[in-house]
């Protein structure tokens, strides 16, 4: 009797354990907490800005990365990039989750003025922008030069200067920043970049206040290595290397067992550009089951998960975005050596129900009626 395949999740949007600069991390923690006027600091409270040696790291890194002025005046510490939403316009330009798609340089423009037309505030989930690479060169280490350098919307923002109507300089565009995708979740670290009068605000307010600094600990271990490059270095070397390799085997899988069933890679990159990133593939199955039906097929028969359209679905808007045949795999979590095993047997399922179609189609009927 054969042995049973394990599992394999292609829902889980995690970095790997071999994706985590582990040794890095404890290097630092060692160096902050041997030195006595150091870790007697960053044990305490600490400025509700955040520790300034990582503001001021963070600021000449993104600086140089973006292109733009280091000004740690605009950046404030947080406990990671889902802390500071709030009821406002909310978007990833870059890498968007679940689909991949990067906004272009004129929509980004476009949705900034827009912003500013109607007194808006953008929210950008930027932690997606170190994690791109071309999809038509080799795999390489260490080149440091992550493509598609296009601007942050709070860059943009920052870029038109002063509106009149936003006498107190607030600004119309936030960026939320987060070592999660990089240094790794647990450290619950992230940053808030916008104009100083916004940061300020945030800095000081009761939802994100809480007597002192946020991950003040960690922020000193991110800012011995945010200082010394060792974390970009990593980034260069290990992170966005293995992860474009990743997702070269999930693309090769793809074509090899689904596109000869139909199954569509829906278009992430910029026209005209060969670009990819970020941790998931968008795919578009054209099948008389729902994605959903298929994800739950997997499951039970395969030991498989994946994100179905319906996931992320916004209620009420199916008819501007239908995702009902749309599935997510992420190429981040499971080990390399098990990628392309893992599509190979969506491929079998998906020729399973087609072969036994009238089955699988009464199996549905029978699981809709039950609710």
């Amino acid at each position: 009797m054969p042995l049973p395949a394990r599992q394999i999740n292609f829902l889980r949007g995690w970095p790997a354990p071999a994706l985590l600069p582990t040794a890095l991390l404890a290097a630092a923690c060692q160096r902050v907490l041997a030195d006595a006027e150091e870790y007697t600091k960053v044990q305490e409270y600490g400025s509700c800005h955040g520790l300034t040696r990582l503001r001021n790291g963070l600021a000449h890194w993104l600086g140089h990365h973006y292109h733009v002025n280091p000004d740690p005046e605009r950046i404030c510490v947080t406990g990671g990039a889902s802390q500071n939403l709030v009821h406002l316009i909310y978007t990833v330009p870059t890498c968007s989750n679940p689909s991949g798609v990067t906004m272009s340089l004129e929509r980004r423009e476009g949705l900034v003025k827009l912003a500013r037309r109607y007194d808006a505030l953008i929210i950008s989930d930027d932690v997606y922008d170190l994690l791109q690479w071309s999809t038509v060169t080799p795999v390489t280490t260490g080149d440091g030069r992550p493509e598609m350098r296009l601007p942050r919307l709070c860059d943009i923002d920052r870029a038109l200067g002063p509106c009149v109507d936003d006498p107190h300089g607030f600004g119309y565009a936030v960026s939320n920043g987060s070592f999660s995708k990089i240094a790794g979740p647990s450290l619950r670290t992230g940053w808030a970049e916008a104009s100083p009068a916004f940061i300020t605000g945030i800095a000081h307010a009761a939802a994100t206040r809480s007597g002192g600094a946020p991950s003040q600990l960690c922020a000193a271990m991110l800012a011995d290595i945010v200082e010394t490059g060792q974390l970009q270095q990593f980034v260069d070397e290990t992170v966005r290397p293995a992860l474009q390799r990743r997702h070269r085997l999930m693309m090769d899988a793809i074509h090899t067992h689904l596109s000869p069933l139909g199954v569509k890679v829906r278009a992430s990159s910029l026209k005209c550009h060969d670009i990819s990133g970020g941790y998931f593939v968008w795919l578009h199955v054209s099948s008389e089951f729902s994605a959903k039906f298929i994800a739950d097929m997997l499951r039970c028969e395969e030991d498989i998960i994946i994100g179905h359209g319906q996931m992320f679905a916004v209620r009420g808007d199916d008819k501007v975005a239908n995702f009902t045949e749309c599935i997510r795999l992420s190429f981040s979590w499971e080990a390399e050596e098990d990628i392309a095993d893992g599509i190979k047997r969506i491929g079998q399922m998906l020729l399973r129900m087609n072969e036994r179609s009238a089955y699988y189609l009464e199996l549905a009927s029978s699981l809709e009626s039950r609710g």
